[in-house]
């Protein structure tokens, strides 16, 4: 992905991928829970794609946590 926001998307991925692995999941359960693919998921995680605000809250809610701690960048 080339985005002038590429560095947040990173960030965003690794924070996804952080309360995926502390409640357990593998990207597939977590993918079936937010109904997207696998791939889908581990680009998300990689930044190899954008995401809708849709796919974020689905992933909040399937992991239990408000957005807002998908977006504390702790860089």
């Amino acid at each position: 992905m080339d985005s002038k926001h590429s560095d947040e998307y990173k960030l965003l991925g690794l924070n996804i991928a952080y309360y995926r692995k502390a409640n357990g999941l593998s990207q597939e359960k977590l993918s079936e829970l937010v109904n997207i693919s696998r791939t889908h998921m581990s680009r998300i995680e990689t930044a190899e794609c954008s995401v809708s605000l849709d796919v974020i809250f689905e992933i909040c809610k399937a992991l239990k946590i408000a957005p807002l701690k998908l977006f504390d960048f702790r860089e």
